[in-house]
């Protein structure tokens, strides 16, 4: 399960670093660049609940495999290809492989631990998912000083085919014999309207929120949406189980983790152009000075487990959240004489705040999942992460956008205005400080919101997460006595 994770986190962030090469030898245009970057992240949000599902149904062992074997293909594909074209189709083989991937794993671990072993397990795959995008930067870099840009697939074959063997030997065989079918209908409003949600959010910090094409992708996931959920409310065993929402300690630990990943993705965003573009560092470099973030994440992981069952998921979350909070406010303090070290200390501090909020609400949201649906309820779980993501980095996104180009002193290139990297390759000393400088200052008032997102996401969870002597026992019972009502 770790190295299935481990590569669909970096490969979330270990193409940004190859997209310079890739545009110079394939000749790809901006907008073919985005599109290398986000075909495999808008199927792979699209696609996640009906593939949980599907687990479900047929098996999750069997589809698990399946899904690796796609992921597996898509590689290969990418790293042969030899036009744009080629490469998007790859990135998006790729996403509807890593669609069954993400919610399958976490489905498996409650079939495979029990107790505190659950709690172990649920950390560590927990880790392994969001160790991932940092750890793409690092990966990527150290490929490219050495191999060309297609390598940046070929990493993908060995891991995958070490989870592919792991599944076939070690994991055995669940599935829910009463699990509702996949309608094509559900289906194709499910993909569609998450699709067009991703596609505007993404879209949204390039072309501005006022767009059309913004605003229509966006108005069409509204309807798309609220279709699904109109039609879902009238299905006995609905594919979007909207009973699963109506229990408090699954959805509001879900919220966490979402608010959470919300940040974390922002930060993954904000961060790289500073390492890479103000501070001068080159690709492999920037992968290395993020490691901080990764060394409080293990920590955080190991130590959370214990720390909840001594003090409950909620106080350990609730303390998690106001650490992570600490840390977005120390690193706005940031300035262009700050240095690396300065970096580190936060950065450090942040991947704490991270590991001990993700981990036991990840652990508290599956715990509360009915072993008959634990496909779909993993499946609902990691979309509402990777939408949060992606509203993350375009909140987030455009906030840094505005904050930059407003302090570029008056008359500064329009390119200028693109980014910090643009602005560098102009070759004006006195443009370049001054870009370095809004940056800076941009990264800052960025650390600064997300500060008060965590901080007010763990006022909320200190408020109304459960309390602990919630057992997942009841939990389930509330959610099978919801699910009896529903079909009365």
């Amino acid at each position: 399960m770790v190295a299935s994770l481990l590569v669909l986190g970096f490969d979330m962030t270990i193409l940004n670093v190859a997209l310079p090469a890739m545009a110079e030898q394939l000749g790809a245009t901006t907008g073919e660049q985005q599109w290398m970057a986000d075909g495999y992240v808008v199927v792979f949000a699209a696609l996640m609940l009906p593939a949980g599902l599907v687990g479900d149904r047929f098996g999750r062992r069997r589809m698990l495999v399946t899904g690796l074997g796609v992921f597996l293909g898509g590689s290969l594909l990418g790293a042969l290809a030899d036009d744009v074209t080629t490469v998007i189709a790859a990135r998006a083989a790729m996403g509807v492989g890593a669609a069954f991937v993400m919610p399958l794993s976490m489905a498996v671990v409650p079939s495979l631990f029990a107790g505190q072993e659950r709690a172990k397990a649920v950390g560590i795959v927990t880790a392994a998912s969001a160790l991932g995008l940092p750890l793409g930067p690092v990966v990527g870099g150290w490929l490219l000083d050495h191999f060309w840009w297609g390598s940046v697939f070929v990493v993908n074959i060995p891991m995958v085919a070490i989870g592919i063997t792991a599944c076939l030997f070690l994991l055995p065989e669940t599935r829910d014999p009463s699990a509702p079918r996949v309608g094509v209908l559900a289906t194709a409003l499910t993909a569609t309207g998450l699709g067009a949600l991703i596609y505007g959010i993404i879209e949204a910090p390039v072309r501005g929120w006022t767009d059309p094409v913004v605003l229509g992708a966006l108005a069409a996931a509204a309807v798309l949406i609220a279709a699904l959920v109109v039609r879902e409310k009238r299905a006995a065993r609905p594919m979007l189980d909207m009973v699963l929402l109506a229990d408090r300690s699954f959805l509001l630990n879900t919220l966490t983790v979402t608010l959470a990943m919300f940040v974390l993705a922002g930060l993954m965003f904000v961060l790289p152009p500073y390492l890479q573009a103000v501070l001068g560092n080159d690709a492999f470099g920037t992968g290395v000075r993020m490691l901080p973030l990764m060394g409080g994440l293990i920590v955080a992981a190991k130590g959370s487990a214990p720390l909840a069952e001594r003090f409950g998921a909620r106080s350990v979350v609730t303390a998690g959240l106001v650490v992570l909070a600490f840390a977005g406010f120390l690193g706005s303090r940031v300035t262009l004489e700050s240095g690396y070290g300065f970096t580190a200390l936060w950065l450090s501090v942040a991947g704490l705040g991270f590991g001990f909020s993700m981990v036991p609400a990840m652990t508290a949201a599956i715990d509360a999942l009915p072993p008959d649906r634990a496909g779909s309820g993993s499946g609902l779980l990691a979309t509402v992460r990777q939408v949060g993501s992606a509203i993350g980095i375009a909140l987030i996104g455009s906030l840094l956008a505005a904050v930059y180009e407003n302090r570029l002193p008056a008359g500064a290139p329009d390119a200028a205005g693109d980014s910090v990297v643009a602005a560098h390759l102009l070759g004006d000393p006195a443009l370049t400080a001054a870009a370095d400088a809004a940056y800076a200052r941009g990264m800052g008032v960025v650390l600064l919101v997300s500060g008060i997102a965590a901080l007010i996401t763990a006022l909320l969870a200190a408020a109304l997460l459960p309390r602990p002597g919630s057992t997942p026992a009841a939990v389930t019972a509330d959610v099978a006595g919801a699910a009896a009502d529903a079909r009365q």
